[in-house]
């Protein structure tokens, strides 16, 4: 397996529509000043989060249980800042539609700007043949409250390629989270 550089990136975009919408370069500015910077980079493309987000509650003492996840241990909010409360997380997703090639598998990093202020970004594998858009959780692992900005860079996908095929892709197998979009709870 090889890490795939930026001309890759860009190539696989314009080619296959591997990311969608696709930034070629890096952006760290906007109209309403300094960003969080999303885009291309040297061996990955910074992922924005969108401004769709289900923040944990506890309101209603219920246990999280992934074999019956109960929906209501959530509140939705639209808003381009999030607010995770101390020691809980926060879902989302990103702004970039995903398609995974084949022969490719896609590692999410969170960015260091997060990482540095106790907001960790967790997401699984992307796998072959996946595609979808990303559901991404933060967790903020501080004592009090953290900020997440929808539209800015939130997390580093890192794109790695076989020299062969895998036997059987996430399509293949009709993985139950294919084709996913808006912010998606688990799946028993």
């Amino acid at each position: 397996m090889t890490i795939k550089s930026d001309k890759w990136i860009r190539r696989m975009a314009a080619e296959q529509g591997m990311i969608e919408p696709f930034e070629a370069g890096q952006v760290r500015t906007n109209a309403g000043g300094k960003i969080i910077s999303y885009g291309t980079s040297s061996y990955g493309y910074d992922v924005r989060c969108s401004n769709e987000f289900k923040i944990f509650t506890n309101v209603h003492s219920a246990t999280v249980d992934p074999k019956h996840f109960d929906e209501k241990s959530f509140v939705d909010i639209e808003s381009d800042i999030c607010i995770i409360p101390p020691n809980s997380f926060a879902l989302a997703r990103t702004v970039e539609y995903f398609r995974i090639p084949r022969n490719v598998l896609t590692i999410c990093l969170g960015k260091s700007t997060y990482a540095r202020c106790g907001i960790i970004v967790n997401v699984t594998p992307l796998e072959p043949e996946w595609e979808g858009h990303v559901t991404l959780e933060f967790s903020n692992t501080t004592t009090l409250p953290a900020k997440i900005y929808a539209n800015e860079g939130v997390a580093q996908m890192l794109f790695f390629e076989s020299d062969e095929q895998c036997e059987v892709s996430y399509k293949d197998r009709g993985g139950k989270y294919m084709g996913q979009t808006g912010v998606t709870l688990p799946q028993a």
